[in-house]
């Protein structure tokens, strides 16, 4: 009896995979946002990111105009961090409007940071890169790493923007012993905190975060609902008009 030799008789290349087997990386993606003085940022987004760095979400846009309307009080002259940033379009709208100092944070992972830095460099030629650049950072983690004699941060940060990411509900502890940490000790400093419910059945833990905050002894004041033209997600499940809207909330230290 003859037995071939052949590789694929012998059973040698049984576990490989076979071509194509690996879906190919999604490339990156570009989004424009027009600031109201009609500088136009052109934003690059992941192309995949299992922490959804590759959308440009709803409340960091409106987070953004609000800031906008808001920057003599609340960006000129001041320092501001961002955390969960995505492609950081608050903070680079902060720099665009003056801000003394900004820290665009997000997860520690080598494309999400790698791809803030090129937004810093390359989303607007108006927008200044002395004042403003990105590190990665775990929520809940010591912050001396944002909180630098170099920066003028060692006391903290005027403005804290946590844009879209209450979802992460097991995260909301950290989450707020890093605002409690880098958010500076005055009347004047706050969090901006704004969300959509993407998951409407999920909205009371998703405003669980301010409880705790309360309970820690901070004042949350709600700002304002601003209900998009359209939903991000439209397949999704649940109340429509909610997964359109964005809630916008402020934190700050209590008067004494």
């Amino acid at each position: 009896m003859e037995y071939s030799s052949s590789p694929e008789d012998s059973g040698i290349e049984l576990f490989k995979e076979p071509k194509d087997y690996y879906a190919p990386e999604k490339p990156a993606t570009f989004v424009h946002y027009t600031t109201q003085n009609g500088e136009v940022f052109n934003l690059r987004l992941v192309g995949h990111s299992p922490l959804w760095g590759h959308l440009l979400w709803n409340a960091g846009q409106v987070v953004a105009k609000y800031v906008e309307v808001n920057s003599v009080e609340l960006v000129q002259g001041k320092s501001v961090l961002e955390l969960g940033a995505g492609a950081g379009l608050p903070s680079l709208v902060c720099a665009l409007y003056g801000a003394k100092v900004v820290v665009v944070t997000d997860y520690p992972e080598n494309d999400l940071i790698s791809n803030l830095r090129h937004n810093i460099e390359t989303a607007s030629d108006a927008v200044p890169k002395t004042n403003i650049e990105a590190e990665g950072f775990l929520w809940g983690n010591p912050t001396d790493v944002l909180m630098t004699d170099e920066r003028g941060t060692k006391d903290g940060f005027d403005l804290l923007i946590l844009a879209d990411i209450l979802f992460n509900h097991s995260e909301h502890e950290k989450l707020l012993s890093t605002v409690r940490s880098t958010l500076k000790n005055n009347q004047d400093a706050s969090a901006l905190v704004f969300f959509t419910p993407y998951r409407p059945w999920l909205l009371e833990k998703d405003l669980h975060f301010f409880e705790i905050a309360k309970s820690a002894g901070m004042v949350v004041n709600k700002l304002f609902e601003h209900v998009m033209d359209k939903v991000m997600f439209p397949e999704d499940p649940g109340d429509e008009v909610l997964r359109r809207t964005v809630f916008a909330y402020e934190v700050k230290w209590p008067r004494y």
